[in-house]
C-alpha cells in the first residue's frame, strides 16, 4: 500500500535556523531568534497534529529533548523509515548535529509497538561522507517498488543502490537544481507521488534524457503526472504527502503556503485524488526549509502480536 494512516512527529522544543545545514539547503533562511522561533514553530505543530487527528490520521508524537541540541529534530523522516516487510531502517546523515536526532527510545518504542523483523543499521556510511537521509533522499513508490531520488550532497548513488537491493526495488535517479543551478538538496521537495498521481517538477531536471525517463517511468507506472515550477517548488508545493485516515478517506497533505502557490487547476486535479489538508507552517518552513512532508514519519510496520510498548508517546 502507498499510503498509512499512522504517522509519527518530534514536538520541537529548541527549534531554530541549522547553519550544520544551511550550506546544502537553499530554502533556510535565519530570520527570527531562537526563543522566538521555538515558539512560533511550537504553536505551529500543535496545530498541525490537531488538523491531522481530527481528519482521522493516528498521530504518534514525542517530545524532542534539550540536549543535546537538534533544531531540526523536527523532520524525522530523515533518519528513519518503516516498511510493511517489518523492517526499520536508519539513516547516514550529512549534518553533523542531525546525526544526533537518532533516538533510542523511539526505536526501542517502535520495536516494542510493532513487529519490527529487522533493523537496517545504515548510519556507519556517514563516517565516510556517504549520505541517505530517508524519506527525504528517496521518494518511494511503495506499490511499484521504485526509488525516485536526486542525486545532491545528501544523496548518494552508492548508498541509493545499496537500499535498493536490499528491498528489491528499481530506482530511478536524476539530478534537480534550483534556478540559481544549485542541486536541491532533497528529493521530496520537488516530487511527490501517490497512488495514482505524482506532484513533480520537471523543468528543475536540465538534462533532457533525465527528465524524459523520469516523466516515462511516472507514466509508465499509471500516475497522472502534476507538473510544477521552480517558483513553486521555492514555497515548498512539492514537499507533500499522500495518506488515509481511519475511514479508508485518501487525504493529501500539503501547507498552507504550498497551497497558495498553485494554480486552480492544479488544486482541483489535487482535489480530485484526496481531501486536502493545508496546515500552516510558516516559521517552520522559513527556518527550517522543510514542510509539511517533512515533519511526517510514516509508520507502515505490521502490528506486534504481543502488547504495550515499553516507553509511551507524549500524547
Amino acid at each position: 500500500m502507498q499510503t498509512t494512516s499512522r504517522v509519527l512527529m518530534i514536538r520541537p522544543c529548541r527549534f531554530g535556523f541549522n547553519p550544520d545545514t544551511a550550506a546544502s539547503n537553499a530554502y533556510q533562511q535565519a530570520t527570527l531568534a531562537e526563543a522566538e522561533a521555538q515558539a512560533a514553530a511550537l504553536a505551529e505543530f500543535d496545530a498541525y497534529v490537531a488538523l491531522l487527528r481530527a481528519n482521522g490520521v493516528t498521530v504518534h508524537v514525542f517530545d524532542d529533548t534539550p540536549t543535546p541540541h537538534t533544531p531540526d529534530s523536527i523532520f524525522p523522516n530523515n533518519w528513519f523509515s518503516t516498511h510493511a516487510d517489518g523492517s526499520l531502517y536508519l539513516y547516514p546523515m550529512e549534518g553533523a548535529n542531525r546525526r544526533l536526532e537518532r533516538r533510542v527510545d523511539i526505536v526501542a518504542w517502535l520495536r516494542g509497538s510493532f513487529a519490527v523483523r529487522q533493523l537496517v543499521d545504515l548510519s556507519p556510511a556517514e563516517q565516510h561522507g556517504r549520505y541517505l537521509e530517508g524519506t527525504g533522499s528517496m521518494v518511494l513508490d511503495r506499490a511499484k517498488r521504485r526509488i525516485y531520488a536526486a542525486l545532491s550532497s545528501r544523496t548518494h548513488r552508492d548508498e541509493l543502490q545499496q537500499f535498493a537491493r536490499r528491498l528489491d526495488y528499481q530506482l530511478t535517479a536524476f539530478t534537480a537544481t534550483d534556478a540559481a543551478g544549485r542541486p536541491i538538496y532533497h528529493s521530496n521537495v520537488l516530487l511527490c507521488v501517490g497512488p495514482e498521481w505524482a506532484v513533480v517538477c520537471l523543468e528543475a531536471v536540465a538534462d533532457a534524457e533525465e527528465r524524459d525517463l523520469l516523466q516515462r517511468q511516472l507514466l509508465a507506472d499509471g500516475k497522472e503526472v502534476i507538473a510544477i515550477s521552480r517558483q513553486q517548488v521555492v514555497a515548498l508545493a512539492g514537499n507533500m504527502l499522500a495518506l488515509h485516515n481511519a475511514a479508508g478517506e485518501a487525504l493529501l497533505v500539503l501547507s498552507q503556503r504550498a497551497h497558495e502557490a498553485l494554480d486552480a487547476v492544479q488544486r482541483q486535479r489535487l482535489a480530485a485524488h484526496g481531501r486536502l489538508l493545508t496546515p500552516a507552517i510558516p516559521v517552520i518552513e522559513t527556518l527550517g526549509g522543510g514542510g509539511v512532508r517533512c515533519m511526517l514519519a510514516e509508520l507502515f510496520l505490521p502490528e506486534h502480536p504481543a502488547a504495550p510498548a515499553a516507553f509511551t508517546p507524549r500524547y
